[in-house]
């Protein structure tokens, strides 16, 4: 496809013919003879023509010349381009923090495996998420671990190995032994302050009850719905346990529910793929991308047959000033 950069150059079109009829007719005043009969008196004397003894009219394949010239010059100050195939542009949808308990309690040894194998919590947890990782396409990924403090591993990416390879270097209580939910919000908070996107996603997942954050879960809820953070809680583990090795379910639902996410329970490796699944369908972003085309500039077209046409022009000229002179 071939267009302009600059159409409404194409306004100059008519302007010769503005000019000439707007600007007065050129008269100058010269002595000369008028003889009748000119070219019988010419002839009689055997007296040589002189230059500029006749005057003879623009032939009309001049001025379609010059017509030609004129219109090729114009479409060249407009910038003729041509466009390409259409390409889509990759544009970042969202932003997602993932924030991974990593707590003593991760290490207990009561996740089954795709295979049947038993295995504990983090090893189980590390697999679905690193598959959750692989297969953003448009989105900026972060990592948050907490224990006893929260803890950020990976600011918002699209380096996407660099962030697998960062989640399975973690390793259960390296950032504490026991379980600061309400930290863990209060710094995706934070995090997502400098966010640009509006579509803010947090994942949180434990298998432990908060034991001691300086900001309590649900406080950091209410502050996390007012700036548009929507959490996604997963909750693993023992609802019956003690301590801090007792989810609590309740609270992971309500801090869902207070920031219009949603809560999940996973018993298994395969459950738990299922919810990492489910979570990135209800947290899909639908988002025109910008489509973008190659523009490849042809100005040399209109401007390369100006140039033939006025060296046409000029060869006829010249040819017929020989034969006036033969």
């Amino acid at each position: 496809m071939i267009t302009l950069l600059h159409p409404w150059l194409l306004l100059l079109l008519p302007l010769p013919l503005l000019v000439y009829f707007a600007l007065p007719e050129f008269k100058q005043k010269a002595l000369a003879y008028r003889i009748p009969f000119f070219e019988l008196a010419a002839k009689a004397s055997e007296a040589p023509v002189a230059n500029g003894s006749q005057v003879h009219a623009k032939p009309k394949v001049d001025l379609v010349f010059a017509t030609l010239i004129w219109f090729c010059c114009v479409i060249a100050i407009a910038h003729p381009i041509k466009l390409g195939a259409v390409k889509h542009q990759d544009v970042i949808t969202r932003d997602i923090m993932l924030a991974i308990d990593l707590s003593g309690s991760m290490a207990e040894q009561d996740f089954e495996s795709s295979n049947g194998d038993i295995i504990n919590r983090l090893d189980a947890v590390t697999n679905v998420v690193s598959e959750f990782i692989n297969a953003r396409e448009n989105d900026r990924i972060g990592l948050i671990v907490f224990g006893t403090r929260a803890y950020l591993q990976v600011p918002f990416t699209q380096d996407l190995k660099m962030a697998e390879r960062v989640l399975r270097d973690a390793s259960v209580a390296m950032a504490g032994p026991h379980t600061a939910i309400g930290d863990a919000i209060g710094l995706a908070l934070k995090l997502f302050e400098e966010s640009q996107v509006t579509e803010k996603t947090l994942i949180l997942l434990t298998d432990g009850a908060d034991t001691g954050s300086r900001m309590s879960p649900l406080n950091a809820a209410h502050i996390a719905k007012s700036d548009g953070l929507k959490i996604f809680t997963i909750g693993i583990g023992n609802e019956n346990g003690e301590g801090q090795y007792k989810v609590d379910f309740d609270t992971l639902a309500e801090i869902a529910n207070i920031t219009d996410g949603e809560f999940y329970r996973a018993t298994n490796q395969d459950t738990l793929q299922n919810v990492y699944q489910e979570i990135d369908k209800v947290a899909a972003v639908k988002s025109k991308q910008p489509q973008a085309r190659k523009q490849t500039s042809i100005v040399h077209i209109p401007l390369a047959i100006a140039l033939l046409v006025y060296l046409i022009a000029l060869l006829k000229s010249v040819i017929t000033i020989r034969k006036a002179y033969v």
